[in-house]
């Protein structure tokens, strides 16, 4: 008799933030495995059975939590394991794979709302600006409780002057802000302090780098807490051109001029570099 482990990405804190198919996964569980600390008691209250074993697993360990899915894969339950943001990202979730996969359980991942996203959208950015910042590394500050592989550093990253998400990092913000200026961000770079993004204590500061250690530790923040960072943050770029009347796709022909306008804007920039 098989039983199920559904690992489930709840979103950033607000309990609607949760997919569907999260919520979903949560009825029907036999047994429901949360962290109160990371995810808040609605988004678990509002969708579970009233006959389902509510497990907080803030204290427990990985061993523990393992004997949970144990039990489900001897008794054929339906588990639903509870994450906060996306179980991708810092969720510790492959070990608890693998273990369910290794006692014949059923396993899944449900992706969820990342608090980085979240946090943008709060803050109503994008975090893609056209000809100022494309891509978006996320990463955490190195010399935590967990070791950084060789040539993750934040100064390394920072060379990029892209969008940074920076994880996990809140309670050594000076020595975040060395790293970050040693890797070439001025001192007045955009910074985004996101607190509890989306919980009913949520805060988001607007600041900047070399104000960023002082802001922290006004308003002693610590766990809960992430950084974006980057130019783009308070930059209006220039238009995309993936709604210019010029450009072309699948389902929209251009249009002939604004097509001649949108090749001579390109064949200038490229001039200019």
């Amino acid at each position: 008799m098989n039983g199920r482990v559904s690992f489930i990405g709840a979103g950033p804190g607000a309990a609607d933030l949760i997919t569907m198919r999260g919520a979903n996964r949560i009825a029907e569980a036999d047994i429901v495995v949360w962290a109160a600390s990371l995810v808040e008691e609605q988004c678990v209250r509002d969708h579970a059975r009233a006959d389902a074993e509510i497990v907080d697993s803030s204290q427990l360990t990985h061993d523990d939590v393992v004997e949970t899915y144990r039990r489900a894969a001897r008794d054929g339950l339906a588990v639903a394991r509870v994450h906060s943001g996306d179980p991708s990202l810092w969720g510790a979730v492959q070990e608890q794979y693998d273990s369910a996969e290794q006692l014949g359980l059923e396993t899944e991942i449900v992706p969820g709302v990342a608090a980085f996203s979240a946090a943008a959208a709060v803050a109503g950015r994008e975090l893609t600006v056209p000809e100022v910042a494309q891509s978006v590394v996320l990463t955490r500050l190195e010399g935590g409780k967990t070791p950084m592989p060789e040539g993750e550093r934040i100064r390394e990253f920072a060379k990029h002057g892209t969008t940074m998400a920076i994880f996990l990092s809140a309670a050594r913000t000076g020595q975040l802000v060395t790293e970050l200026t040693a890797g070439g961000y001025p001192p007045d770079t955009p910074v985004i302090v996101a607190y509890k993004t989306t919980w009913p204590d949520e805060l988001t500061l607007h600041t900047t780098l070399d104000e960023l250690a002082a802001v922290v530790k006004e308003h002693k923040l610590w766990r809960h807490t992430l950084f974006l960072v980057g130019p783009g943050l308070c930059a209006g770029g220039t238009r995309s051109h993936l709604y210019h009347a010029g450009h072309f796709h699948t389902y929209r022909k251009a249009d002939p001029q604004a097509r001649r306008e949108l090749r001579a804007q390109r064949g200038a920039a490229r001039a200019a570099e």
